[in-house]
């Protein structure tokens, strides 16, 4: 798929630079042409040295360099590339993107050009959250620029939390996506994520503890592979994915019509934890305490938004992938939830109190077909959405 193709790979300062020597050697394993421009900070980190030995190719480090100058020049260098890529991403470059600054090599290359950007931010999980750093972001993605990762866990600094760079492996699939090259290119997704919020009154609802983590995951994984996915969200705190259409909803009721109107798709998965029951008659005011008796609230059944994809005629997906959240008899209540909702397969988690999946950073899934379960290890859950998009990729592949 990299065939031929030219990245020009800027390398900027973090710990997560080290990384960048792997991304070169799976791009030249696709037989991508690399070039690389590495910044004074990044050469705290990673030698101009071992760069130009992986990319067989001179790296570009001075702007006043007459040499370099004579020789390419930073405009050719901006233009002579089918993309660029900035990996590790520091928070101080994507700051200099936004504000069009130009004070060395990397960000005159990076004003210069007009190919298309892939970001892959690395820092420490404060700078991260900084709204300067959100706020940033916001402007390069509002302005083309692509992203992939950060993801979460431990870092060189001794803390956890968003912010390390993300894996080589991911960043090639993201590249891979960004010049229309991935296996899921021309490929429709639907994803359902988060919980539902069901009214009582204008301002209580029943809803559950899903935080919408895996969804969203699982469509960023998606998009990075090339599908053109949407995102049906439920009430949750998650970013939206970069590259993914999002629809946000409350009910159950409106996911199901979210997601009708988004066919026909290609492969829809369900993984949002919508609600089983809605009040049948929400009051139109705020219900009052009183000295009374509880009020009692009657329940209606809501919409199965995974058995209405399932059955939906003409417009069934070609995959459909449920979630069956369980406390106990993980398998055997999920086994039966396949085959009463019609589904192709069910991904089985354990949500009970100690298992720390609702809300948590991990997942032990249990991947439920016609064909046999695959029992799978405890992952992150971004970890859990690649190995499940690879699946899905399989899949498609085979049957089409």
């Amino acid at each position: 798929m990299l065939n031929g193709k030219r990245i020009l790979l800027i390398v900027s300062g973090g710990i997560a630079a080290y990384k960048s020597l792997e991304l070169i050697r799976r791009l030249r394993d696709g037989r991508a042409a690399v070039r690389c421009v590495l910044t004074d900070g990044g050469a705290e980190f990673v030698t101009a040295l071992s760069l130009a030995a992986l990319s067989e190719d001179r790296v570009y480090t001075d702007l006043f360099s007459l040499t370099d100058e004579s020789e390419m020049g930073h405009i050719r260098l901006s233009r002579e590339a089918d993309l660029i890529v900035v990996a590790p991403a520091s928070a101080d470059i994507l700051a200099k993107m936004t504000h069009g600054l130009a004070d060395d090599l990397a960000t005159t290359t990076l004003l210069a050009t007009d190919k298309p950007v892939l970001v892959a931010p690395a820092m420490n999980v404060r700078m991260w959250h900084h709204p300067a750093t959100q706020a940033n972001l916001s402007v390069l993605e509002s302005r083309g620029v692509a992203r992939v990762g950060p993801t979460e866990g431990p870092m060189a600094c001794g803390e956890f939390g968003l912010g390390r760079m993300a894996e080589p492996a991911e960043i090639l699939t993201a590249i891979e996506a960004r010049l229309g090259r991935g296996p899921l290119t021309g490929r429709r997704a639907l994803v359902t994520s988060g919980p539902t919020h069901e009214p009582i009154d204008p301002v209580r609802f029943i809803g559950n503890r899903s935080s919408g983590r895996q969804g969203h995951a699982i469509a960023a994984a998606l998009a990075r592979r090339g599908a053109e996915t949407v995102l049906v969200a439920g009430p949750t705190g998650e970013s939206d994915p970069p590259g993914v259409t999002v629809h946000r909803v409350e009910t159950a009721e409106q996911m199901l019509a979210s997601c009708r109107a988004s066919l026909p798709v290609d492969v829809a998965i369900c993984a949002a934890a919508v609600a089983d029951w809605k009040v049948a008659n929400p009051a139109g005011q705020k219900l009052k305490k009183g000295r009374g008796k509880p009020p009692t609230i009657d329940l209606a059944p809501n919409p199965d938004i995974l058995a209405t994809l399932s059955v939906a005629g003409n417009a069934r997906p070609r995959l459909v992938i449920g979630f069956a959240a369980e406390t106990e008899h993980i398998i055997e209540n999920a086994t039966a939830k396949r085959a009463a909702k019609g589904c192709d397969w069910i991904v089985a988690n354990d949500v009970s109190p100690g298992a720390g999946t609702f809300g948590g950073e991990q997942n032990t899934v249990h991947l439920i077909a016609a064909d046999g379960t695959e029992h799978w290890p405890t992952l992150s859950k971004a970890d859990v959405a690649e190995r499940l998009v690879d699946r899905v990729v399989q899949h498609l592949a085979v049957s089409a």
